[in-house]
């Protein structure tokens, strides 16, 4: 269950990240909104998945996870661009997280 709840912290903050970018400053109510109820489930999840599983397994799938997640996000919802390098980087990013999880 515990991978459930890292599944569904990274969502979570991706969705509030996300809302974060369309609350233009906090202006706009429901984006707002959706930012801090998307955080609170994001940090609640990720607290009960940090019973079991250690921390800096954790923190590293959901930052890891959650970077090419919302840069894909940016790409396809904000249209920002991802040149090679950055792509190059998230590349770097998932082989780190897989890494870890084989070697902890």
């Amino acid at each position: 269950m515990q991978w459930v709840y890292l599944g569904i912290a990274i969502v979570a903050e991706v969705i509030a990240t996300s809302a974060l970018k369309a609350s233009d400053g906090f202006t706009r109510l429901v984006p707002s909104v959706v930012v801090v109820v998307g955080y609170v489930v994001s940090f609640y999840c990720l607290s009960l998945t940090l019973r079991s599983i250690p921390v800096g397994i954790v923190y590293a799938i959901w930052s890891g996870v959650g970077i090419v997640l919302i840069s894909l996000v940016g790409w396809l919802v904000f249209d920002q661009a991802l040149s090679p390098l950055a792509l190059l980087g998230m590349a770097f990013i998932a082989v780190g997280v897989i890494i870890l999880n084989v070697v902890a």
